[in-house]
């Protein structure tokens, strides 16, 4: 008997709430999980050729995105490089907050 699956969610949902982003970050998001499409939006967020299973490690892979997102809105103004971009900070958001209710409404109740 395994409880691998367990934690890992668990601690991928403490992870998750951590998080602290700005208000108006967070409420764009929320109204852009209404037309989140996961075959199409998960995959070129995350750059693959195929849309990945859910769970644990695809909202790893997402919080992951997220922290590069934050770091670039963050950094010093006069710091060049990767600029960043609201439009791309949005949809990972958007995608991070629709894998992790689904991670979470697969989760039976004993978790």
């Amino acid at each position: 008997m395994s409880f691998e699956p367990r934690t890992s969610i668990v601690t991928v949902l403490h992870e998750l709430t951590a998080i602290r982003r700005p208000r108006l970050l967070l409420r764009t998001a929320r109204h852009g999980t209404l037309d989140y499409n996961r075959a199409t939006d998960l995959r070129r967020i995350l750059r693959l050729p195929a849309t990945p299973a859910p769970g644990p490690a695809t909202v790893r892979a997402l919080i992951a995105l997220e922290a590069q997102q934050e770091e670039l809105r963050t950094r010093p103004p006069h710091e060049v490089g990767n600029p960043w971009r609201a439009a791309r900070h949005v949809e990972v958001l958007i995608a991070l907050i629709a894998e992790s209710r689904l991670m979470a409404e697969a989760c039976t109740p004993t978790c």
